[in-house]
């Protein structure tokens, strides 16, 4: 397949060597042209994935560059760019496959209902699960859901994906596999907080079991199903993002936990945590369809500054009336 992959950072570059590998012509788009003619010439991307040499079968393009004789698009750029980036690609694209996992913050869209809003008569749909990018370029065996509502565009997928480390299963569950990968960022800051703070397992335990009924509560009400958020797009996302180190919204919970401010901590991060907008974007969602979610309602307190993650702790434990005004 002739495939293109938008955003050059390190999911981007991740996806595009694994496709590679699998024996597709692929070409990597990003913005910064300098960063992609340094990434022509030494076969790395030095700033993400240094260790990991790109096959040969990968072009490089700009945006203003890309090729029009595309069989499959992968979206794999912030969730915040998303909609821009749906809007400026050139050509048809006739099968999208979003790879990034957050919801747009203002609206609480998910970014397969952005993507299909610019790109009218695309088969638009994800691929989402426990897929951390280095250890999938690693080859470290881990597996993926591909979620579209046509049965040949997901096998299409499925096949495209596939290889002997990286095992696909299908799912028309849309709704659910993109909630479960953007509401999992959520409850992985709250992990990493939970650390920072040194409690033990138990409490991260108790917090993700927790969490994760709150994110299969939302996606029930807005449509989806609940097996989704027990296999590997939900559950087996949520505690690969939650645990590891390799995780940027883990890691940033860790500092914030240990006491660093929201932009020291991102600042120190250098990439975008996904769990922050996607946040303040599940308090619209739960305000909307009335649920109630107090475990995310407490990460958004501290993410916003109006508690102290110590103090997010405390109100959890003794879930007081005041827990209401995290949701305004």
């Amino acid at each position: 397949m002739n495939v293109t992959v938008l955003g050059s950072g390190s999911w981007g570059t991740a996806l595009a060597i694994l496709l590679a590998r699998n024996g597709h012509n692929v070409t990597l788009i990003g913005r910064n042209e300098s960063e992609l003619g340094l990434m022509e010439a030494t076969r790395h991307n030095s700033h993400y994935l240094p260790e990991f040499e790109i096959p040969t079968s990968v072009h490089f393009a700009s945006f203003a560059h890309e090729p029009k004789d595309v069989d499959m698009t992968v979206v794999a750029v912030p969730s915040s760019a998303v909609r821009q980036i749906a809007k400026s690609v050139l050509g048809v694209h006739p099968l999208v496959v979003v790879a990034s996992k957050g919801l747009e913050t203002d609206t609480g869209k998910s970014m397969c209902e952005v993507v299909s809003e610019e790109l009218r008569g695309a088969q638009v749909g994800i691929i989402s699960g426990p897929n951390l990018a280095v250890e999938i370029t690693r080859g470290i065996p881990t597996a993926a859901v591909a979620a579209f509502e046509s049965e040949e565009a997901r096998n299409q997928v499925r096949d495209a994906f596939m290889s002997k480390s990286f095992r696909v299963s299908t799912s028309d569950d849309v709704k659910g596999v993109e909630l479960a990968g953007a509401l999992k960022n959520v409850l992985a800051i709250g992990a990493g907080m939970s650390d920072g703070l040194g409690f033990g397992d138990n409490t991260k335990g108790a917090f993700l079991s927790r969490g994760l009924m709150e994110m299969a509560r939302l996606g029930l009400v807005m449509g989806a199903r609940m097996d989704t958020f027990l296999g590997p797009a939900g559950v087996g996302d949520l505690f690969a993002t939650a645990v590891s180190r390799l995780s940027r919204n883990y890691r940033l919970g860790r500092a914030l936990g240990e006491g660093h401010s929201l932009e020291a901590a991102l600042s120190e991060l250098g990439q975008v945590a996904e769990g922050v907008p996607t946040c303040h974007a599940a308090s619209l969602l739960a305000i909307q369809h009335n649920v109630e979610m107090p475990v995310f309602a407490a990460v958004g307190a501290v993410l916003s500054g109006r508690v102290q993650p110590i103090q997010a702790v405390a109100m959890l434990m003794e879930r007081t009336s005041s827990m209401g005004d995290f949701l305004k």
